[in-house]
Formats: structure tokens, C-alpha cells, sequence
């Protein structure tokens, strides 16, 4: 379904790259022979996904804050980047209530900032907004989101995103329908797991450094239903997308959803379950008390649109991203070279 011939030696500028989903992009895109530069903070955990694999020895490695326009568009410029994925982004729903003023100045202005550089360059062609599927203002249907449905969030997270999505169609109609054609896209993925992920309040980090530490997993509401998904599926939609967004820029510039399919969208508490098994051990979990910030109990994606236009569909379920994510996770445990681990699991996913 990805054409690696495609992105053999295109250069490609990715924001985010130290991050959990940035830096999976960034080997995938390495191993098919594009030529990344990457622009980010440094590594946001230690450990990271972004040193596991030593990723800055397979790419321009640039450290840089979003929000830093002048920084930002001298190394797009340098890169001479035909494509470009965003991902950079303050990701995380909890401090986004702890530092409001951040998560907005991350993912709105840092994005805004972004596209204003690409007005000013002239080798890109595609561009990918990653957002999230917390952008849509969550009614707790029983159905997926599609993508004309309304945008909204409750939390600062995820009403920055809706707002990333309004400045990325803005500035799509405003300037680049018309003024220099460029291809861009938004994505809004479901709940993405899988090994390299160690950031704090993500539900299989959590149950990693449990089980690590032979401690209790603390979770708080154990009936939310989310659509899990391991990181290769949306980074396979990602790249999909950006190909057909690159040859016919008028057709693909839209938002598009990329999650697992309905019978993947377990609750918390099954997933805790799924998740034992897994790593073949029985795992203790208590409830935490403190449930007082909002968080939707439901919540899916309808991902009809990615499978008619681009003939995409989720290669792994849940019970298969649990499984690599735990083979990581172990490997790591075990000292193993994870570029090699990590290079198994893409090749796998391809092979499906």
C-alpha cells in the first residue's frame, strides 16, 4: 500500500522527531531512503524512543522550539524539504490543565508559524497536519466521528487541536488553494500505542513501568472506551496520504481520520486485560481517586473516507499492537538493539 520507491531520496522535514510517533516516522522513512530532517525539542523522556534507536545518527538532527518562527524557517529553507509532517505538539491532556498558556502558544501559534513558513518557501509541495480525534466536540454517540462532523474539546489538548484544524483550512483557502498550490492535509488519529512510548498519563507507559517496577497500575476510569491502535497504522495512513497529497495536491487537501476498526475499540479496563496477556504476567491494578478533570467515556472514529480514497485499512489489531508493543518493551528491558527490533516490527507490519 506504501510505495517506497516513492520516497526513496526525497527530502522530507518532519517537527517532532524526538517524539514517540515523530521518531517512529522518522525511522520508517529512513529505512525507505528519504533524506529527514527533523526539527524539535530534545527528546521530551528519558528513556526515549529517540535514543533507543539513536535516530539523530539517521537524520538532521535540529533542535528547535515551534514557537521560534526565525529558527524555524531557516532550517525548512535548508532542508529543501518536498514534504513536510508536523507533529511537534504539546500531546498531553492532563497539562493541558496544569499549563494552559503553553499547550495553546505549542499547537495553535507553533502551527501557525509553520504554515507561515511554508508561504515563504519554494521546494515544498506536501504538507501534514497531524492533529488528534479529540479535535471533535465529543457527544458520546455510539458511532465514529467523521470528518465533517463538528469541532470542539473540552480540554485545552484538545481544543487547541480544533484550533489547528481552523488555522490549517484558513490558511489552506486563504493562500495555498490559490497562491502557491501547495498540498495540505490534516490527520486526526485514534489512541496510538506501541513500544518507544514513555511519556506520563499513557496508559501502556503505565502499565510498562508497573510491571517494570512490580508495582500497582493505577488507572482512573476503567469503563473509557478509545480506539487503540498501534503507531505503525495511522504512520501508515500518514504516508499514504502525503503521496497522493504530493501528485494531486486539489484532491487530498482535507482532513482525514485514521483509526482501528469498531471491534478494536475495547475500554481501558479490557485493554489492562489484553495487556497482561501479553506480557504473560497478572498485573494488579487499583482505581485512582482522583477523577476530578474531565474525561470523554467514549469516543471512535469512522474511518470510511481513508478506506475509499486511499484504499486504506488498519493492518494490525489491537490484540497484535499489545503483542509488538510488549516484544518492545521487553527488548528494551533486555539491552537489545532496538534499531534492529524496530526495523522487525516495520518490516512485519509491511509483510501483513
Amino acid at each position: 500500500m506504501i510505495n517506497a520507491s516513492f520516497w526513496n531520496g526525497k527530502k522530507v522535514f518532519i517537527t517532532g522527531h524526538t517524539g514517540f510517533k515523530g521518531g517512529w516516522l522518522t525511522f520508517w522513512l529512513n529505512m525507505m531512503g528519504a533524506k529527514v530532517t527533523g526539527y524539535s525539542l530534545p527528546a521530551p523522556t528519558t528513556p526515549s524512543f529517540f535514543d533507543a534507536v539513536n535516530l539523530s545518527s539517521i537524520c538532521n538532527h535540529q533542535i528547535g522550539d515551534i514557537r521560534d518562527y526565525a529558527l524555524l524557517n531557516k532550517c525548512l529553507q535548508d532542508s529543501q524539504a518536498e514534504i513536510v509532517f508536523h507533529m511537534a505538539a504539546q500531546p498531553l491532556v492532563r497539562k493541558s490543565y496544569r499549563d494552559p498558556l503553553e499547550t495553546y502558544s505549542t499547537n495553535v501559534m507553533g502551527t501557525a508559524n509553520l504554515l507561515q513558513a511554508l508561504r515563504e518557501n519554494n521546494t515544498v509541495k506536501s504538507c501534514i497536519i497531524i492533529t488528534t480525534d479529540k479535535c471533535y466536540e465529543n457527544n458520546e454517540w455510539d458511532w465514529g466521528y467523521r470528518e465533517n462532523d463538528r469541532l470542539g474539546g473540552h480540554d485545552p489538548y484538545s481544543n487547541s487541536k480544533a484550533c489547528t484544524e481552523l488555522v490549517t483550512a484558513a490558511f489552506y483557502k486563504s493562500f495555498f488553494q490559490t497562491e502557491k498550490k501547495i498540498g495540505l492535509a490534516t490527520v486526526r488519529a485514534g489512541n496510538v500505542i506501541g513500544g518507544g512510548d514513555f511519556a506520563d498519563d499513557r496508559l501502556i507507559t503505565d502499565i510498562y513501568r508497573a510491571i517494570q517496577n512490580q508495582v500497582e497500575l493505577k488507572i482512573r476510569y476503567p469503563q473509557s472506551t478509545r480506539p487503540w491502535q498501534h503507531v505503525l497504522v495511522p504512520l501508515s495512513g500518514y504516508l499514504q496520504l502525503a503521496e497522493k497529497n504530493y501528485a494531486e495536491p486539489e484532491l487530498y487537501s482535507e482532513p482525514f481520520n485514521f483509526g482501528p476498526k469498531d471491534e478494536d475499540c475495547i475500554s481501558v479496563g479490557e485493554l489492562v486485560k489484553e495487556c497482561s496477556k501479553a506480557w504473560g504476567v497478572k498485573l494488579p491494578v487499583v482505581l485512582e481517586n482522583n477523577q476530578m478533570l474531565h474525561e470523554a467515556k467514549f469516543l471512535k472514529l469512522d474511518i470510511s473516507k481513508a478506506a475509499n480514497r486511499l484504499k486504506w485499512h488498519p493492518l494490525w489489531n489491537v490484540n497484535r499492537a499489545l503483542q509488538e508493543s510488549a516484544i518492545w518493551y521487553k527488548s528494551f528491558r533486555e539491552n537489545k538493539n532496538m534499531a534492529e527490533v524496530t526495523r522487525k516490527q516495520i518490516s512485519d507490519f509491511l509483510s501483513v
